[in-house]
C-alpha cells in the first residue's frame, strides 16, 4: 500500500514546486496530502493523524505534532535549519528528521551581498559609501553557503577567509580561501565578518562582545543564520560603544526596535527571514524533500538524518 505524505506548509510552496512533489510521489506510489496556509495548530495536529512521513518548512514538528502522528515514521524539513524539529522527541518516537541541505545555498549568499553593498552604500542614504574590492571577508563556517559566497566574493575582487574546525584547510585552498586559525582572527582581521553558523546549544548567543570587540575599524557583521547565535546584549554594547560598527541580518533581533531608534544608518534588517526566500530555493527544497522520503522508504536511506 502507497504512503501517505503531509506537505505541511504554514508558507505554501511555490505552485511549481508542489506540481513536483506531487510527481514524484505520485510516481513513488504515495499519496500527497497538502495542508497549506493552515492557522490553527489543531489543524496540524488533526492531519498528521494518518501520515507516514512529513514535509515542513517554516513549520513547528514539536513533541505534540510528532506524538499526534501515530504512524509518522520521518519528517523533513525542507531547509537547512532545523531548530524547528524537536529532535528529541523524534528519536524518542524512532522518527528519522532530516533536512534539505545545500538547496537554498545561493539564495542565502546572494542575499550575504545585498546585505553587505546595502550597509557598504551607507544604506543608499546618497552619502559617499565604499567598495566591496580589495576588502577582506571572514566567513564563519564553510559548508554549503561559505562555498556560495566564495565565487560571488571573488568577483567582487575580495580576499576571502573562513574558520571551520570541521573542514580541512586543504580543501577551503582549493577553493582559493585562506583558512583562519581561529575566530579571532576572522573577527580581528576582516572588513567583512559572516555568519553561516547553525543555532545549536554550543552555538546559541555564542557571538559576544568579547569577539565583536576585536573587529576593525568600520568592520560589518552580516547574519543569515539565526538571530539566536548573536548574543543581543553585547551586540548593543557593541552598537553604543563602536559608533563605526554595521550589523546586517535577514532576521531581525529582539532588540531591533532600540537599534532602530538609536543608530539610524548603521543596520539592516529584512522584514522576515528572507535567506531561502527564492523561487528557484523554494522548489529546489520542495523536490529534495520529496526525494528523501522515497528513498528513505524504498531504500531506507538516511544521508540527510539529523537525529539520532
Amino acid at each position: 500500500m502507497g504512503k501517505k505524505i503531509l506537505m505541511a506548509t504554514e508558507k505554501p510552496f511555490a505552485k511549481v514546486a508542489v506540481q513536483g512533489i506531487q510527481d514524484i510521489f505520485k510516481k513513488a506510489g504515495y499519496e500527497l496530502v497538502p495542508l497549506e496556509n493552515y492557522k490553527a495548530k489543531e489543524d496540524l495536529l488533526k492531519a498528521v493523524a494518518d501520515a507516514d512521513g512529513m514535509i515542513i518548512r517554516s513549520d513547528i514538528a514539536d513533541e505534540a505534532v510528532l506524538n499526534a502522528g501515530a504512524k509518522l515514521k520521518i519528517v523533513v524539513r525542507a531547509g537547512a535549519g532545523y531548530d524547528n524539529i524537536d529532535l528529541k522527541a523524534a528519536t524518542a518516537r524512532g522518527i528519522v528528521a532530516m533536512n534539505t541541505p545545500g538547496q537554498n545555498s545561493n539564495a542565502v549568499a546572494e542575499l550575504v551581498f545585498a546585505l553587505m553593498l546595502y550597509l557598504a552604500r551607507g544604506a543608499f542614504s546618497g552619502k559617499s559609501g565604499s567598495e566591496l574590492r580589495g576588502k577582506k571577508l571572514g566567513l564563519q563556517a564553510y559548508g554549503a553557503v561559505g562555498r556560495c559566497v566564495t565565487p560571488i566574493a571573488k568577483g567582487f575582487g575580495m580576499e576571502v577567509l573562513a574558520f571551520d574546525p570541521f573542514v580541512p584547510a586543504e580543501a577551503m585552498k582549493k577553493d582559493g580561501v585562506v583558512p583562519a586559525a581561529s575566530l579571532d582572527e576572522i573577527y580581528g582581521s576582516c572588513d567583512y565578518v559572516s555568519i553561516h553558523i547553525p543555532k545549536t546549544k554550543e552555538t546559541a548567543n555564542s557571538i559576544n562582545f568579547a569577539l565583536l570587540s576585536r573587529m576593525k575599524k568600520n568592520a560589518v557583521l552580516i547574519n543569515t543564520a539565526r538571530a539566536e547565535v548573536i548574543d543581543e546584549p553585547s551586540l548593543l554594547k557593541m552598537f553604543a560603544e563602536r559608533p563605526d560598527f554595521r550589523y546586517g541580518a535577514d532576521v531581525a533581533p529582539v532588540c531591533a526596535a532600540e537599534i532602530q531608534e538609536k543608530y539610524a544608518g548603521r543596520f539592516v534588517f529584512t522584514a522576515k527571514k528572507m535567506g531561502a526566500q527564492t523561487e528557484e530555493a523554494n522548489v529546489n527544497a520542495g523536490l529534495a524533500a520529496a526525494r528523501q522520503i522515497v528513498a528513505f522508504f524504498e531504500k531506507g536511506d538516511k544521508t540527510f538524518q539529523v537525529n539520532q
